[in-house]
């Protein structure tokens, strides 16, 4: 009896994941487009980031993702491009996402310069080579909106592939996931990672990211957001990313 794969949530984007920009069908570019463009408020509640520098291959796999959420939120989408030397601009662009410009290089400069721009109450940042299940944004927004918190954080998952199976990601996984847990319990901050995060705007433009650091203005951002509430894991399944190996 033949294995059958069970689709996954993911499986279509995966399908442009890491490819040349010039491969991806026109056809997904335009339904994205206008999907997106559907999405997009001028008075939202949320402001998704999202971040670029040389992401060709990865960032319409994401901008396809996004297009798909589904919230009852009205959220607007901001894209930052790190000046990056590949497509990374055009295909913002082309899928109708507004995007600035950062010419100074940093994941804190990238992030600093998209919350300086966000409208929404609630920023959430957005990793372009990682990719977000259709309830994502809107369960996390429900978390975050909860008393006493003041950030939210996801789990994540890296897709199997030739190199690496369900079956082997499944137990690192598995084994990562209960020391972050325990991790959590005191030093939240430490699990944090910026493809699945999500604060206050205002809070954090008090606080703002250091732009210094090569990595970690993540985790710093979230030991800031402790001085104003909890930060909440949200460990739900319909939260958990999808992302590469890069």
């Amino acid at each position: 009896m033949k294995n059958l794969h069970i689709m996954e949530w993911y499986d279509k984007y995966l399908s442009i994941y890491e490819k040349p920009y010039s491969e991806v069908p026109q056809t997904v570019v335009e339904e994205c487009r206008e999907r997106l463009a559907k999405l997009q408020s001028n008075e939202p509640l949320v402001s998704i980031v999202i971040v670029a520098y040389n992401e060709e291959r990865r960032l319409p796999a994401c901008l396809w993702s996004l297009s798909e959420q589904q919230c009852k939120y009205p959220i607007e989408f901001i894209g930052v491009d790190n000046e990056s030397k590949d497509r990374t601009a055009e295909i913002y662009q082309a899928f109708g996402v507004p995007y600035y410009t950062e010419h100074q290089h940093t994941c804190g400069y990238a992030r600093q310069c998209g919350l300086n721009q966000a409208k929404g109450r609630i920023t959430m940042c957005i990793d372009c080579d990682t990719m977000y299940p259709p309830h994502y944004i809107e369960m996390m927004v429900d978390n975050l909106q909860q008393p006493g918190i003041s950030a939210v954080a996801a789990m994540w998952s890296y897709y199997p592939n030739e190199d690496h199976s369900k079956l082997q990601m499944k137990m690192y996984e598995f084994f990562r996931d209960c020391y972050l847990k325990i991790q959590n319990i005191n030093r939240p901050e430490l699990t944090v990672r910026g493809l699945a995060f999500g604060y206050y705007t205002e809070n954090a433009l008090k606080e703002g990211y250091r732009v210094e650091l090569l990595r970690g203005e993540d985790g710093s951002m979230a030991l800031s957001m402790k001085k104003y509430g909890k930060i909440k894991f949200v460990y739900d399944k319909r939260c958990r990313v999808i992302t590469g190996y890069g």
